[in-house]
């Protein structure tokens, strides 16, 4: 997978928010869905305007197939879950299922599997698999997702709060933290955009993860066939790209 820089503070903020799928007039008889996203590159991001990455282009892709007009929208992504939570947004996305997540939201098929791993700081010997780790080090992973959760729940020494992968680093950098848990692709392009080279921090890998689009359940009651018929669509689009 080709990385790409994250555009600048300044650049995003200025960006407009909102993207809208365009179709006949005929499919624009039906209801515009809204679905909530974060910029997360490599999978999802901003260039020049336009929406980017591979998660994007899939969940774009599916819904064109359905012929199903739609708005996505970028925001903080414990903005993007609440709004779905309290029914403003049909759905967000990409995201792992968790068990917050569950009560209010069903994820599709899995729009992209990657793979997650431990990355500790120099000097640090450690067994991330052992008991006795999770008191031996102090543990990190981006803010109110499902990683920091399973941190958090899992009785690691969990003593940061990063807001992205780019603070994570800074502070596995800086000597904040001894391990940090992150997604390789995610963790690899903020090394890249800080100037680290991978060799600094050994890395141990943890399990590959489905993401997917979590669709709000009161929407699903409402369109009982839409999940279905999304996520045929999505894997036809998957296959497509082979």
């Amino acid at each position: 997978m080709s990385m790409r820089k994250k555009p600048s503070t300044a650049l995003f903020t200025a960006l407009l928010s909102v993207f809208v799928m365009l179709l006949p007039a005929a499919a624009q008889a039906q209801e515009r869905i809204r679905l909530a996203t974060q910029s997360w590159p490599p999978f999802q991001m901003v260039e020049e305007g336009q929406l980017k990455g591979q998660a994007i282009e899939r969940v774009q892709c599916a819904l064109r197939e359905m012929g199903q007009p739609y708005e996505l929208h970028l925001m903080r992504w414990d903005r993007a879950q609440l709004l779905v939570e309290t029914n403003q947004f049909n759905g967000f996305f990409s995201g792992s299922p968790n068990s917050s997540r569950a009560r209010y939201a069903v994820p599709s098929a899995p729009v992209i599997s990657v793979p997650l791993s431990w990355y500790l700081a120099p000097n640090v010997e450690l067994d991330v698999t052992s008991e006795e780790a999770k008191d031996q080090a102090r543990y990190g992973a981006k803010f109110n997702t499902s990683k920091w959760l399973f941190l958090a729940k899992n009785g690691y020494n969990v003593v940061k709060k990063p807001q992205d992968a780019e603070a994570l680093l800074r502070m596995l950098r800086n000597g904040d933290l001894d391990v940090a848990l992150e997604y390789e692709d995610v963790f690899e392009l903020a090394m890249e955009n800080q100037g680290v080279s991978p060799q600094r921090f050994k890395k141990i890998p943890y399990k590959v993860r489905d993401l997917s689009v979590h669709f709000s359940k009161t929407f699903l009651h409402q369109r009982p066939n839409f999940l279905n018929a999304f996520n045929a669509a999505l894997v036809q689009c998957i296959k497509s790209e082979s």
